[in-house]
């Protein structure tokens, strides 16, 4: 078939490409921002893209579009395909009928830690010889591909593995379908990692978010595996409101846990009393070696031994934009993370805190995200922040005043609504020993590069 996607280089869209590319479709499609490491990677794969939504690409004649949760009503694309009764579907519609039945699902849903938890997971079965399918928010980089089809596993030379692992996400599916992402896999293996307000552009509330997580529940069968965080309420209250699937839990004394950890990161895994075995890794956090204890759990589901698990996470490399080393220059280092929502920027900071000591860090965030955008986390910011000994941010295109949410840090925090004017205060600030931490869950006008340049100029 030929599939024309509509707001392809989002991370899940471009993952949908990637899979029915290799599935032997020809692939096309759009968007209106392309930007790495997306569109990097389409192209690397022969995916041809177009810039913009233009009414004339109905000329390509696809078979089916597939609508990506960007594209809304007055969009000319859309209107075009609508007003000539067009074949459309959306993403997770289509991932569901082509890639997925008949699959055993892993899914990976929570506000914070999906994209990491489920490249621990699908590395796990890597090492294991499993040679899963999936499809992730972002690039592993044990894979360096953010999608694949399942491969032919060394125990069961013939035919495709079972298994595929895709991160769950409780955004909305489409503007036709306004149901959570998640419901559309059908997982056999579920991972609730935490639950947390996010998405207030489609959320009245938390309520409303833990109704679409006990949606998911309801979908996983007598025979599966829910593996929940144990310390959160709002996860309790989805569990309470019916559950029909055995439950292990992690992050609490009874279910798993972690020992502490030493210098290095490295911890013991323990399940109840029982210390099952020791990762020996250099990834940064608590909220990393939750992530890794999900991600052991639901690899034991699908029959990996837990020291088998355990020595794939002393080999996984993390994801790509997840704390992320972009370059050095002149003993200042910069980093590019993800984080975006005040709890994810609290973590990494305290991540980055841990492992630098003394040093300081320099915080330069990018309230992106549409929660982020409309201020509903905006109060919050100021005690995100705190492990930073200087806080820039960039306050274009926000509906609230960032200097007035970030008055309380004084003179540490600085705004700009110009790119030009935030790269050269971050430059000047700057000095050998410092940690300059960019966060956003966008492009970030390519920063990155911009603080490199400037920085060794």
């Amino acid at each position: 078939m030929h599939i024309h996607i509509l707001g392809i280089c989002g991370t899940f869209m471009g993952g949908i490409a990637v899979l029915a590319k290799a599935a032997g479709h020809r692939v096309t499609g759009c968007d209106a921002n392309v930007y790495p490491p997306m569109s990097t990677q389409l192209e690397a794969q022969g995916i041809d893209l177009t810039e913009g939504f233009s009414p004339e690409q109905t000329a390509l004649n696809p078979d089916i579009y597939v609508i990506g949760n960007v594209v809304s009503r007055g969009n000319p694309l859309m209107e075009e395909i609508l007003n000539r009764g067009l074949p459309y579907v959306s993403g997770p519609q289509w991932l569901a009928e082509n890639v997925l039945r008949d699959k055993w699902v892993l899914a990976v849903a929570g506000t914070h830690g999906k994209t990491t938890t489920s490249s621990m997971l699908a590395w796990i079965l890597e090492y294991a010889g499993l040679a899963p399918g999936f499809l992730i928010g972002g690039v592993p980089q044990n894979f360096d591909i953010s999608a694949r089809l399942p491969g032919a596993p060394r125990q069961e030379p013939q035919g495709r593995s079972p298994f595929f692992v895709i991160e769950a996400d409780e955004y909305d599916t489409a503007f036709f379908d306004k149901r959570s992402k998640f419901v559309h896999y059908r997982p056999r293996t579920a991972v609730l990692n935490n639950l947390e307000f996010d998405h207030a552009d489609i959320f009245a509330d938390l309520a409303a978010i833990e109704t679409q997580f006990h949606h998911l529940v309801r979908t996983v069968p007598q025979q599966g595996l829910v593996v929940a965080n144990g310390r959160e309420e709002s996860l309790q209250r989805v569990i309470a409101r019916g559950c029909w699937t055995p439950v292990e839990t992690f992050g609490d004394a009874q279910g798993w846990h972690a020992g502490a950890a030493d210098a290095e990161g490295s911890f013991d895994v323990i399940q109840g009393e029982q210390v099952l075995g020791r990762v020996q890794w250099s990834l940064l956090g608590e909220h990393n070696r939750m992530n890794a204890l999900a991600a052991l759990a639901a690899a034991r589901h699908v029959g990996v031994p837990v020291e088998v698990g355990i020595a794939a996470l002393a080999e996984f490399q993390n994801v790509k934009r997840r704390m992320e080393v972009r370059g050095e220059v002149k003993g200042i280092t910069v980093y590019d993370d993800f984080a975006h929502h005040p709890t994810a920027i609290t973590t990494t900071l305290e991540g980055l805190r841990a492992k630098v000591g003394a040093s300081r860090i320099l915080a330069v965030l990018e309230p992106r995200s549409n929660t982020m955008k409309l201020g509903v986390m905006k109060a919050a910011l100021p005690a995100s922040l705190k492990s930073a000994d200087r806080v820039y941010c960039y306050g274009a295109n926000l509906g609230w005043d960032a200097a007035e949410a970030l008055h309380d840090m004084g003179e540490i925090a600085q705004v700009e609504t110009d790119m030009t004017k935030l790269v050269e205060a971050i430059a000047r600030e700057a000095r050998s020993g410092d940690h300059i931490l960019v966060m956003s869950n966008g492009g970030f006008g390519g920063i990155h590069q911009k603080l490199l340049e400037r920085l060794a100029a």
